[in-house]
This record gives structure tokens, sequence and C-alpha cells, in this order.
């Protein structure tokens, strides 16, 4: 394959080859294919936690901290590699990265498919993150290249509405798995998707690369993964020890803190840091990324516990589970491509407002759940939280993408996805502990009748005390109307916690994301055209 070239800037034509420009929607395809798998997994397995956190053979008998450590370790690693991911793509070249990546992601697949136990799970979760780490800022760089700035905010509209896709295939393709095979098919689906990607990624995606990569600044992701590690393990350790004095909470939590500090000044001083800290001088990138990490962190969190709401407490299987999540997804794909018409009438800072705003409303709504609330009372929430995440997710990736030259658009698209991962990990992390912190607060005093040697195990999580109520036979039926009622007071809280951050999102965004565009400015959001030099794809 021939080497990229650097192309004199075209402000009046268009810069990307017209080999690559005729087939610019066959290699979107491709794209939102990769993506497809990559969110499809974590939408699958918020729908298998239930049957995960069983007792052998059904499941392998997870505990709380191990389902989010589950999800933690993959989002982690995949933060964490996100900057490197990015360079190395604008570096070594996006084609190249994305393959490497699919390839890693399949083999991780592969492995936690065949996991044994809780850790080997978290081990390898731990690998598909790796690769996930190289498919996710691949996509979207790979993107920006063959599609010239008028058409990006379209393109990155109908990239964005494939995570609702992903959203409504992976919980009714789990339920559908879980149903009929053991829990880790889930995860062996992926295989042969991942080799059908393959393929045409090798056919039909252009290689592009930056003319003029910096170094890797390996001291500095080292430090963002061993900060947010830190970080993270500490607030996890908090909700299972319902207390968040502890030194085994603290130390981690403020260790993690002084390392992201270190972090930030050496990026600072770095002459090749792993993200520009100049970027975050420009208000609407600035706003674009915070919006991102905060809607996705009150999100991820109430994703996480709705799965036990639906199963543990209303009864629904995996699959009917699924299904009623369908609404959020099909506002996601209906709304997502259209949402740039929207932004092009009321700006930027309206639109995605509004849909901070909805998607906290939909979170409150959570505190108002019963184990009775009418079905289609749920519908409609999910359903409106979908319509406020299509209209916030592409207008801020278009800003936070045609802030920045075309050549930079691995280490932009890191930039963008690193904060979307460490928002939801930190989510998951947060309002996890608090769920849990609450749950064993609330059922502490029902557990007066349960032997000493399970009772810490009882007051774990809501599966755990109705698995401890389903070891003890006829003594132990007076734990299940007590734990669904500690649950539900446990979600309320955490579901308002959530709410909150939806509304700090929404003020944030409106105080600095900007309004409308001039009548005939190119794309929307952006700060300036990008008239740099481009980095040329090759067909």
């Amino acid at each position: 394959m021939s080497q990229p070239s650097t192309a004199p800037a075209r402000p009046a034509g268009p810069r990307v080859p017209e080999a690559v420009h005729r087939r610019r929607w066959a290699v979107l395809g491709v794209l939102m294919l990769s993506l497809l798998i990559v969110v499809l997994d974590n939408s699958i397995l918020n729908v298998a936690v239930k049957t995960i956190a069983a007792p052998a053979p059904t499941g392998i008998g997870a505990t709380q901290s191990e389902l989010e450590w589950s999800i933690n370790s993959y989002t982690l690693v995949f933060a964490g590699l996100l900057f490197t991911s990015g360079l190395l793509g604008d570096r070594l070249g996006r084609k190249k990265v994305l393959l490497f990546g699919i390839t890693v992601f399949g083999i991780g697949s592969a492995l936690a498919a065949l996991s044994g136990s809780p850790g080997e799970l978290i081990a390898y979760r731990a690998v598909m993150g790796l690769g996930a780490a190289f498919v996710m800022p691949a996509t979207l760089a790979v993107l920006m290249n063959v599609f010239e700035r008028d058409e990006q905010p379209k393109a990155i509209g109908i990239w964005a509405g494939s995570v609702g896709l992903a959203i409504a295939i992976g919980p009714i393709t789990g339920g559908i798995l879980l149903e009929h095979f053991w829990w880790g098919s889930i995860f062996l689906v992926n295989v042969p998707v991942v080799l059908l990607a393959l393929a045409l990624m090798l056919w039909l995606v252009p290689d592009s690369r930056d003319p003029n990569p910096g170094r890797v600044d390996i001291p500095g992701v080292l430090l963002s993964v061993v900060g947010l590690v830190l970080l993270v393990y500490g607030i996890i350790r908090g909700g299972e020890l319902a207390s968040f004095t502890d030194v085994t909470v603290l130390a981690p939590v403020l260790g993690g803190l002084a390392v992201l500090v270190v972090f930030v000044l050496h990026e600072r001083r770095s002459d090749h840091p792993a993200i520009d800290m100049s970027y975050f001088k420009k208000p609407a990138f600035s706003a674009a990324v915070a919006a991102i990490a905060l809607v996705f962190f009150a999100l991820m969190g109430v994703t996480f516990f709705s799965a036990f709401y639906l199963q543990s407490v209303r009864g629904y299987s995996a699959l009917e589970s699924g299904l009623l999540i369908l609404p959020l997804a099909v506002a996601q794909m209906v709304f997502a491509p259209r949402a740039r018409l929207v932004v092009e009438r009321f700006g930027a800072r309206a639109v995605c407002t509004a849909g901070m705003l909805l998607v906290a409303l939909g979170l409150a709504a959570f505190a108002f759940f019963e184990a009775d609330t009418p079905v289609w009372v749920l519908e409609v929430v999910f359903f409106l939280q979908g319509a406020g995440m299509a209209h916030i997710m592409p207008p801020v990736t278009v800003s936070i993408m045609q802030a920045l030259p075309r050549e930079k658009a691995g280490s932009g698209s890191a930039v963008n996805n690193t904060f979307r991962q460490v928002g939801g990990a930190l989510g998951v992390a947060v309002l996890g502990s608090v769920l849990s912190s609450t749950y064993r607060g609330e059922i502490e005093g029902h557990l007066g009748a349960v032997p000493a040697a399970l009772r810490d195990t009882a007051g774990e999580s809501v599966e755990a005390t109705l698995a401890v109520a389903a070891r003890l036979g006829p003594a132990g039926k007076d734990l299940v109307a007590p734990a669904y009622t500690a649950f539900l007071d446990a979600m309320h809280v955490t579901a308002l916690a959530s709410a909150v951050i939806g509304v700090v999102g929404a003020v944030v965004v409106a105080l600095f994301l900007p309004g409308r565009a001039p009548t005939g400015a190119p794309g929307q959001g952006a700060t300036t055209p990008n008239q740099t030099p481009a980095t040329t794809p090759t067909s």
C-alpha cells in the first residue's frame, strides 16, 4: 500500500481523492459495523449481569463488585489506552490500527466466552478493552478523512445512530442467547461479526495518517491509567464497605487524584503530549467534552442498576428486559442522523441543552418507579432518554472533531472517546457505590435471622440477598419483600443523584457551547473552519 501524502489546502474544492469519495458511504457502513461490535458487547453484558451473578452452572457466581469490575476492567483499559491508540493511528495509519484493534477484540471475546471464574472474565474483558481502544478512535478518524467538511455532520449523525442500533440489537440478542445457550455465548457471538468486519475493512477502508506525527507520550499514558485505576478502585471499595472514610478507600482515591494531577502537569509541559491541553482553551471544545463525560456518567450508572430493576424486582427475563429497552434504541436510531437539521435551525447550544434536560428528566423518573409501575410509563421514559441522547452526541462530537485539524483526527477522536469512557466508568463506580451502600444500609436491619457467616454476603446486593434467601429455604422467605423494598429505595436515591449530574451537564452546555451558526457557516458546532493541509487517504 502506498504511503499517504500531504495535500495542499483546497477550500474551494474537495480534499478527498475521488476513488475514496465514491465509496465513502460503504466505508461508513464498515465503520458502523466495527462500532456496532464494541457497543453491542457492552449492551449485551448489561442484560446478562443477573445471569453471570447466578451460581454455577447457570453463571459464575460473580459478586456485585466483580460485576462492576467486569465492566470497569474493560472501560479502564479502553480509556487509558485511547491516547496511545489515537496517536498511533495518526502516526502508523488508521486502517492498520483499526485492523489490529478488531482482531484483539475478537480474540478477547473468544477468551471471555470460556471464562471459568469472575477473575478470568475480568481479565479477558480487559483484553477486549485493549482491542476496543484501537477501534473506536480509528472509526471516527477514518470518517473525518473520507468525508468532506460539509458532509461530516450528517456522517457523524449516522455514526452516532449506530450506537442506538447496537443498544437495540444487544439486549435482544443477549436475551435470545441466554434463553437457549450458556452465558458465554454473549461474547462468542462477536467472533463471526469480527471476521466479517475484517474482510470488509481490508477491501473497502482506505488508509490515512498524520504527515507530521509526534512521539508517543508513554509516561503520560501510564500516569492516566494508574490514576484512573486507583480512583475507581477506591470508589468501588467504598461501595463494598458502605463507608468512604476507611483507609483502604481514601488511600487509592487520594492517590488516584494525585496521579491525575501529575498527569495534567506533565501534559502541559511535554513537547509531545498524549493530549494537547491547548485544545481545552476553546470553550466549545471543553463544553462538548464535559457534556460527553457528564451524560455518560449519569446514564452508565443507571443502565447498570436498571437491569437488576427489570429482572430481579420486576421479574422479567433477559430477553424481555432487552425488548423493554428497545424504545431508547429506536429513538437514537431515528433522531441521531437528523440531529444536524435541528442544530442548523436552533443552534448546538439550544439543542444540546434541551437534550441534556430530557436525559435528566428520564433519569429522575427512576426515582418514582416502583415494583408495579405500568410498563408503558417505563417505555415512555426510555424513549425520552434515547431522544435526548440523540440530540447530544452528534452535535458535541461535531464540535470536538471540527475544532481540530483533519490530520489530528485520531487524537481528537481519542479525546472524545476517552472522556466518554471515563465518564461511564466513574458513573458505574460512583453510582454503583451509592446504590450498594444505600442498599446495605436499608437491608442490614432485616438480616438478624441470617447466619453470621452469610450476613455480610447477603447485604451486598439484591441478587445476593435473594440467593441467600433461596439457600435458607422457608426461613428465608421473610427476606424477599425487604430486599425488593431496600433495592427500590437505593435505586431512587441513585436515580436522583444521576439526574443532578444530568442537570449539571445541561448548565455546562448552556453556558459554553456555541449558539446558532451564521447562515452559510460550514459545519455545526465548529469554532473555526479547518483550512490546514489534510491527510490524503490512500485508496
